[in-house]
């Protein structure tokens, strides 16, 4: 069907000996052939049916997923493998088989953690390729299915299997990564295996300097959570035969060089040279590696032995038995006496022998015989037979692989030990890293085997493509019975059937001492002769060809006999077992005594099929995941892709057997949106009607005729070469269309033409007729011109004559005004002169007479007033020499009334402050205090009477005057009076005694009995014990007026008496605290009460200055118990606004103490009064203590911040409050993100809108449509979360600073998620899709505008990836833009990895416009390679940054002050007298 769409013109694909396929375009059909003029300008000339169509709509940087290809065939495959390889795409989908293409060069930057991160959970197809997508699936898969999962990782030597492997372990490590044993996980422990493995089991060959020589299946073990619980590594067929054999120009195993590489020490110790030396490793002349140094390779393999857990004394047998191989190499046999015998060639033969002998530990002697002797048991006797030269060295070289496999496998069982296997595992995944198909020159026995397990994979691949077929069919529901697939089980049955397969003939005729390879070559060409698949050389006797699934391998039987043969000899089982090196003794473990009396023959083809078995079952219990590894060119170099090589791999990976399965049923599958956007135009009719997509396309197709095809549910179905017929009609509307257009074109440009002629002639008239109208003009401009001089010139004259005249005048008027004014001015100062000195004159005369008349007076008055006063001395003499001892009485009694009368003062003020609560009891006390100061008052009435009586009796009374009794009755009067007050202060302090203990207790500890704490001074403390003694004495203490002190006994019994209801108070006070703080206390303003609350609280109560307590704690545990759900945003904003506030108080309050505590005492006041001394006492108190005396008053108020020296309990509550803001914070932020993340993912692609839709106009309609707004659904939704959770933050009065804060870094999120996803999926880089993110981008921008700075801050500015990467992908002529333009103007913050993956990936699906130009990509791939160095500049995916933006410091320097005086308690704790200082002051 395809032959018929090919048409002259057609661009065509066509073999090519040397590229395989090249492009063209058909110049000429004849018949069956067509010659096609290709791109190159060659002619070549081929049949139609070889021949195949091209995509010219072809996306430029290819498809990720080559199921999407337009003609699913080799040269379409081979074109989007080459095109994405050099845009460093190395990964392609084949359906679910995942391409890696070897890069031969370092890309870090798809495979660092952050790539992880991207698609750990993604959809498989959703991002671009990957192998971490594989390894995803298989994952998934087996968590979700409870079923084992397997990865089949097959390519030839060079394609990256090793490598592959180690990035789906590291990925799967990350996916369900154990905790480390040891500092190790599991997949470290088997990638630190890789360099021992390799090791031992790598050579090079002539296409991989590091080939693995045998298979290897990697078990991932898993637990029931889906958390790696053990690993294991499985080996397959060692290539035992390259330890005796080394073809050039390869290298025997990497171990044998190694060890001859070695430190000097150790090869003396092991008499070893240079490797030119044995004979196993001189066969070839390769003996280095370039680039590569054996002796660091040495160091970095004992380096790995230990990291796996080979002990040092392990490691020292191990190169002892890889030495002793090289020695027995070098010995060389010769005839021996007998004949049939033979013996060591010669003393250097003798060396190598002893050597070996030493090396293995082992008797010479006995070395030597089990070479060249064999021992044959037969029913009679045993027989010791001798061996020829050749013989012997067969049996030396068999001895040699047997010793080299069983360290090998030795080393496996030791790695596996190391590793930790899980026997208990529920589920697994197997990573399967085994050799690829095969074809050399010469093919032996290794190359069949290697083939036969390809075949066997193959046909397991072709069951699996078939089985995801059918899924895909019967998904889609549409009828797949009758389509045919291939098998390749005819070949599997040509090698592996038992009787008469090809390993079962090989056997049977190892097992013949007679037989050769001439006879088992014609044994097969008698079994085989007819079979299909088996072809005989012709110019060979002894060669066989097999048509294998890749291609037809011949095969040299010469060696397939000795190859296959795997003898035990006994005397090699018991001369190593008797070794006295424990080591190589456990490498040959006794066997069962029938096996060793004589040599027993064991296949090697036989015992690998029934290995490969045994793979194929544990494949077939799990789900196949296939990774198909590609070497782009033999020469290892990057940036090089051999069109026929990758052609041969692919044929050899089975990749093109796939497409051929596909090619049997429905190769071209299109979405209907596709289909109807590519194809709609063959029927416009049908998109002007209201149909649906599926409609749309089954009446495109019925039009064109197709038969054959199927219409899915989603997607439209296409049997091969039905594409390139609906293209041919597609083009041929286009074609017609394309005239149309020409001829259109060409209309206007004549009429364009026409009316730029007639055009042309207008503006010639007009610029005459123009020309014509100016010199009129002139000439009237010039008569107009000279009038206007003339005028202008007569007007200047009049001007001039005009102002000289009025100057004239101005200058005489001037003269004759400053004149008069002169003459004034004279008069004026002559009159103010003589007044002043008239005044002057004046004042003296009246002061000079003023002072005389006082000094007249003064002495008058002196003289008068000392006359009096000599009088009155006489009579003060007199009277104090009656009255000296009344007087000294009566200034006794006032100094002890003063004192009495500040002790009742002061007991009322101190009473007053603490008896806040009880106001009419303070006021009755009050009153009762003033009776008795109005009782003090007539006291001293009665004193001053009984004075003056006294007086008038020491006048009216003899000389002699009766002290004592003056004195008696004075002390008795202030005696009674004292009893009276005491009695009534004891009343009524002993009814309040027992209702005010503990708070007379709370005033103790906070302003009286600070000793611990060092606060007070020692003349503070002493004032208020006193103060609080004189209102809270028991009954039975009385006050001695007479002293100046208490007794100090009293005082210590007062105070331990309430220490017990004391601390009970306190702590009811911190509970009935934490119980209020647990409430929504809300607002007042803008701040938080809650917090404002504690930190008046813990202000007061001094806790900032003592050593221990637990109010922290419990303000703490109160929070985080509020937090404890994190989903409630509400409550997690609420507590953000307190946390801050209070850390703000904090920050502004606290300060370390250097030595707190330790301020010295300062010295006692020598006032003489009781007041001066507790004023200079409060003087002293330090500042943390808000004490002060106001009115006779104590006051303790905490509504001003002030400096605290903090101790180490509240500098850790600090601590533990930033802790608190920062979780807070962050919770409020994943929050925010965790909501938007779901609309993310559909904001960056934009809906798919059907075809018919657009052709109606519905994509132009303007930005305010109903259409438009349901476009940006997802983006409204985003923008509705944003604004929720700012009207949360503002109700809640989080500071601005946070919400700029938050919002930055959600931002910052919404950046770095979609532009992630815009590098990772090539359909989001399209122009249509552009325009949808820019109008999301416009939505959230306006979101920004709307939330103002303060609270949206530069968040918008976080978003400059994303943006000016949509900013590149709608502007138009990308194509001629330049890198500097690109690079700079356009997209400056853009890398250049970052620019090279956008503009390979832009594909334009509304314009059908280019990206940027090749050259342009040409440029920044020089610029990547010269930077590929850099690992963190060649990362083109940016990370989310989850860390705290912010410090104390800049949250403290954001806030403005807070002011907490006025702050009103809540109702739980206003009516409690332990809170009353939280009540605002009155004003």
């Amino acid at each position: 069907m395809a032959t018929v769409n090919i048409t002259v013109g057609s661009h065509v694909w066509i073999e090519d000996p040397d590229d395989s396929w090249i492009d063209g375009v058909v110049s000429k059909i004849t018949g069956k052939d067509a010659e096609v003029k290709t791109s190159n300008g060659k002619k070549i000339t081929g049949k139609l049916s070889k021949i195949y169509p091209k995509d010219m709509e072809a996306a430029p940087a290819g498809v990720d997923d080559m199921t999407k290809l337009s003609y699913l065939h080799e040269p379409g495959v081979l074109q989007n493998l080459r095109t994405r390889y050099e845009l460093n795409e190395i990964y392609t989908y084949t359906g679910n088989i995942l391409i890696a293409i070897n890069p031969f060069q370092k890309l870090p930057h798809i495979y660092g953690s952050h790539m992880m991160q991207q698609y750990r959970g993604a959809p498989f197809g959703e991002l671009s390729p990957h192998v971490f997508a594989v390894a995803d699936v298989a994952y998934r898969a087996m968590v979700n299915e409870s079923k084992s999962n397997s990865i089949l990782v097959s390519g030839e030597s060079g394609a990256g299997k090793t490598e592959t492997t180690k990035m789906l372990m590291r990925y799967l490590a990350y996916l369900g990564g154990r905790v480390a044993t040891e500092g190790r996980t599991v997949e470290q422990q088997v990638l630190e295996s890789n360099p021992v493995l390799e090791a031992f089991g790598n050579a090079k060959t002539v296409r991989n300097n590091n080939s693995s020589r045998f298979g290897k299946f990697v078990e991932i073990q898993f637990d029931k959570h889906g958390r790696i619980s053990g690993a294991a590594v499985r080996t397959y067929l060692l290539e035992r035969s390259r330890v005796c054999q080394v073809s050039d120009p390869e290298r025997n195993y990497h171990c044998f060089y190694l060890l001859c590489a070695a430190p000097q020490e150790e090869v003396d110790k092991y008499k070893l040279g240079s490797p030119q030396n044995y004979h196993y490793l001189n066969q070839s002349k390769c003996f280095e590696l370039v680039g590569v140094s054996d002796a660091q390779e040495y160091l970095e393999t004992r380096r790995a032995m230990d990291i796996v857990g080979i002990s040092s004394k392990e490691q020292e047998a191990i190169f002892r038995v890889v030495a002793a191989i090289l020695h027995l190499g070098n010995t060389a046999f010769a005839k021996g006496k007998d004949a049939d015998s033979s013996l060591p060639k010669d003393d250097q033969a003798k060396f190598h022998l002893q050597t070996t002998a030493e090396l293995l530990m082992c008797d010479v002697k006995a070395l030597e015989d089990a070479l060249c002797k064999r021992v044959m048991v037969t029913p009679e006797e045993v027989i010791k037979r001798s061996l020829d030269p050749q013989s012997a060295t067969i049996n030396r070289d068999g001895l040699a692989k047997t010793i080299y496999s069983r360290l090998f496998d030795w080393l496996v069982d030791k790695i596996n030990n190391s590793i930790g296997q899980d026997p208990n595992s529920k589920f697994l995944i197997g990573v399967l890293d085994i050799y690829g198909f095969e074809s050399f020159k010469a093919n032996s026995f290794e190359q069949f085997c290697i083939n036969f397990t390809n075949e066997k994979l193959q046909q397991h691949f072709n069951q699996h493509v078939f089985k995801m077929e059918q899924e895909e069919y019967t998904k889609e529901k549409i009828n797949w019975s009758y389509i045919e697939f291939v098998d390749n089980q005819d070949v599997l049955d040509l090698i592996e059937r038992k009787p008469g397969g090809v390993i079962a003939l090989l056997d049977e005729a190892c097992m013949f001492p007679k037989s050769t390879h001439e006879t088992f070559a014609n044994k097969l060409y008698q079994t085989f002769k007819n079979h299909k698949r088996f072809i005989k050389p012709k110019l060979s006797r002894t060669d066989f060809t097999i048509a294998h699934y890749a291609g037809d391998v011949q095969y040299q039987s010469d060696q397939f006999l000795d190859k296959n043969k795997d003898y035990v000899v006994p005397e090699h089982q018991d001369l190593l077992s008797a070794s006295k090196c424990s080591f190589v003794a456990g490498l040959f473990p006794p066997l069962p005594e029938e096996t060793s009396k004589s040599a027993k023959f064991s296949s090697i083809g036989s015992r690998f099929k029934l290995q490969l078995q045994s793979l194929m079952e544990t494949l077939n219990s799990t789900e196949p995941h296939y990774v198909r590894c590609v070497k782009p060119n033999n020469k290892l170099k990057p940036a090089i892709f051999e069109n026929l090589n990758v052609m041969q791999q692919l044929r050899c990976g089975g990749v093109l057997e796939a497409i051929r399965i596909s090619m049997a049923g429905y190769p071209t599958r299109r979405a209907f949106f596709e289909f109807v956007n590519r194809f709609g135009l063959l029927l416009p009719e049908a998109l002007e009607g209201n149909y649906d997509e599926k409609t749309v396309c089954q009446k495109i197709l019925d039009k064109a005729g197709l038969k054959g095809y199927q219409i899915g549910t989603t997607k439209v179905f296409l049997r091969a070469g039905q594409m390139a017929e609906l293209d041919a009609k597609r083009a041929e509307i286009l074609g017609t269309a394309a005239k149309v257009i020409q001829r259109r074109i060409c209309t206007y440009i004549s009429r364009k033409r026409f009316l730029a002629i007639r055009k042309a002639s207008v503006d010639l008239q007009a610029i005459c007729r123009g020309r014509l109208a100016s010199k009129v003009y002139g000439s009237k401009r010039s008569q107009a011109a000279a009038l206007k001089i003339q005028k202008n010139t007569r007007k200047y004259q009049s001007r001039q004559a005009y102002k000289k005249l009025h100057v004239s005048a101005l200058v005489l008027q001037t003269g004759i005004r400053a004149v008069a004014a002169h003459k004034e001015l004279r008069s004026r100062k002559l009159n103010k002169a003589a007044t002043l000195v008239q005044a002057q004159w004046r004042c003296r005369r009246a002061v000079t007479y003023y002072k005389k008349l006082i000094r007249g007076c003064i002495v008058t008055q002196t003289r008068w007033r000392g006359r009096v006063a000599r009088r009155e001395l006489r009579k003060l003499k007199m009277a104090a020499r009656e009255t000296g001892a009344l007087k000294e009485a009566k200034d006794k009694l006032e100094k002890n009334v003063e004192e009495l009368t500040w002790r009742l003062q002061l007991e009322k003020r101190l009473r007053t402050d603490l008896e806040e609560a009880k106001a009419q009891e303070v006021a009755k006390l009050q009153s009762q205090l003033q009776e008795m100061q109005k009782i003090i008052d007539e006291t001293n009435e009665l004193l001053e009477k009984e004075r003056e009586s006294a007086k008038k009796v020491v006048e009216e009374a003899p000389p002699v005057v009766q002290e004592k009794e003056v004195l008696v009755e004075d002390t008795k009067q202030i005696e009674s009076l004292t009893e009276e007050l005491e009695t009534l202060k004891v009343e009524r302090l002993e009814e309040k005694l027992t209702n005010i203990e503990s708070e007379n207790k709370v005033l103790r500890q906070q302003a009286v009995s600070m000793t611990p704490n060092k606060f007070l001074s020692g003349r503070s403390r002493s004032i208020l014990q006193r103060g609080s003694e004189s209102g809270h004495l028991e009954p039975r203490v009385s006050i001695d007026l007479h002293s100046s002190s208490i007794n100090q006994r009293e005082t210590t019994e007062v105070e331990d008496k309430p220490q017990k209801c004391l601390n009970e108070k306190q702590q009811e006070n911190q509970e009935l605290l934490i119980r209020c703080i647990t409430q929504h206390l809300g607002f007042a303003g803008n701040r938080p009460i809650a917090a404002c609350i504690i930190y008046k609280c813990l202000l007061h109560w001094r806790s900032f200055e003592v050593e221990r307590t637990t109010v922290f704690d419990r303000i703490i545990q109160t929070v985080g118990n509020s937090i404890e759900t994190p989903d409630n945003n509400e409550v997690l904003a609420y507590w953000l606004s307190n946390a801050s506030t209070l850390l703000l108080l904090l920050q502004r309050t606290l300060k370390a103490s250097g030595a707190a505590g330790m301020t010295p005492q300062r010295r006692r006041s020598s006032s003489a009064t009781l007041f001066g001394r507790m004023t200079q006492s409060f003087r002293g108190t330090p500042p943390g203590v808000n004490l002060a005396l106001i009115n006779g008053g104590v006051t303790s108020r905490v509504d001003t911040l002030r400096q605290v020296e903090a101790k180490y309990p509240a500098l850790l509550f600090k601590q533990q409050l930033t802790a608190y803001v920062e979780k807070i914070y962050g919770m409020i932020r994943d929050n925010l993100k965790k909501e938007i993340s779901p609309l993310l993912g559909l904001c960056i692609q934009a809906p798919r809108t059907s075809r018919a839709s657009l052709v109606k106009g519905a994509s132009r309609s303007v930005a305010n449509t109903a259409g438009q707004q349901a476009l940006i659904a997802h983006w409204q939704g985003i923008v509705n979360s944003l604004g929720k959770f700012l009207n949360i933050l503002k109700e809640n009065h989080v500071p601005p600073f946070l919400v700029r804060k938050v919002f930055t870094q959600i931002f910052s999120f919404v950046n770095v998620q979609l532009f992630n996803s815009l590098l990772l999926r090539r359909e989001c880089c399209s122009f249509s899709n552009g325009e949808y993110v820019k109008a999301g981008l416009a939505e959230l921008e306006h979101w920004c505008y709307e939330a103002t700075d303060e609270y949206a801050g530069l968040a918008w500015d976080e978003l400059k990836h994303i943006r000016q990467a949509i900013g590149f992908l709608v502007i138009h002529q990308k194509s001629k833009k330049t890198l500097d333009e690109i690079s700079h103007d356009l997209c400056p913050v853009l890398s250049i990895q970052q620019l090279y993956r956008i503009s390979t990936m832009y594909w334009d699906d509304k314009y059908g416009t280019h990206s940027v130009s090749p050259d342009v990509i040409a440029d920044m791939r020089v610029l990547m390679t010269e930077d590929s160095n850099n690992a963190v500049s060649n990362s083109f995916l940016l990370d989310d940054d989850s860390s705290i933006p912010f410090s104390v410091d800049d949250l403290s320097r954001s806030m403005e002050q807070i002011e907490i005086a006025d702050i009103e308690p809540p109702e739980l704790i206003r009516e409690n007298t332990g809170f009353s200082f939280l009540l605002p002051l009155p004003e």
